[in-house]
């Protein structure tokens, strides 16, 4: 009996794990287009928050293949582990990166008066990001707890991150376009470095916790 349930264990772990797999392929496949599209959008147009917007995606893509190696070990119980807290530490890296990115183009935005540039490609892009992303980061969630994973949890919360970006780049379009507020996007940028650095560090630290009251 206890055989069985043992069984029964493994294969649902084994089916979460190919789910948590199917994720971060999407979630490399999406960023790598979605940065493309960005970049592209963002050097047409002359828009350094797009261009920018396109950085953090391929953070998001370093952040993917980090998940997948994990994922791909996780059948391995004596590799688990350790790949579990490196992959952790380089989701870790890549907020801190992204903390980076999000403070100096605000700064430079602040200082040189640059309002965000009028983008109907960079409006879709950021439009469509605010329905798959959150999406994506239920799915991540739900996956994360059932393996224990500390480190998709955080890859989720990246995810999620980058669904407030994409919200902030939304807004900063809008409302420069609308009511010719340029500062709207770097102010709301910064707001959001603080919570960026904080789940940095504690991917860093291996902190990172599966229980739903702390996500």
């Amino acid at each position: 009996m206890r055989q069985e349930l043992n069984i029964d264990v493994q294969t649902q772990r084994a089916s979460l794990v190919r789910r948590g797999r199917f994720l971060e392929y999407f979630t490399i496949g999406y960023n790598s287009l979605e940065g493309l599209i960005a970049v592209a959008a963002g050097l047409i147009a002359g828009s350094i928050a797009l261009v920018g917007f396109g950085f953090d995606s391929l953070i998001e893509v370093t952040s993917g293949v980090a998940l997948l190696w994990r994922l791909h070990a996780d059948v391995d119980e004596d590799r688990r582990e350790r790949v579990e807290a490196i992959s952790l530490r380089i989701v870790g890296v890549c907020f801190v990166a992204l903390a980076l990115y999000v403070t100096t183009e605000s700064i430079e935005s602040l200082l040189r008066h640059e309002a965000p540039k009028e983008s109907l490609v960079g409006i879709i892009l950021a439009a469509v990001s605010l329905v798959v992303m959150p999406l994506l980061v239920k799915a991540k969630r739900k996956v994360a707890r059932g393996i224990n994973s500390g480190a998709l949890m955080a890859d989720s919360k990246q995810t999620e991150l980058c669904t407030y970006l994409s919200a902030i780049l939304l807004a900063g379009l809008l409302l420069n376009a609308l009511l010719g507020w340029w500062w709207a996007d770097p102010i709301a940028a910064l707001v959001m470095v603080p919570i960026i650095v904080k789940e940095g560090i504690e991917a860093l630290r291996g902190e990172t916790c599966c229980d739903d009251p702390c996500h």
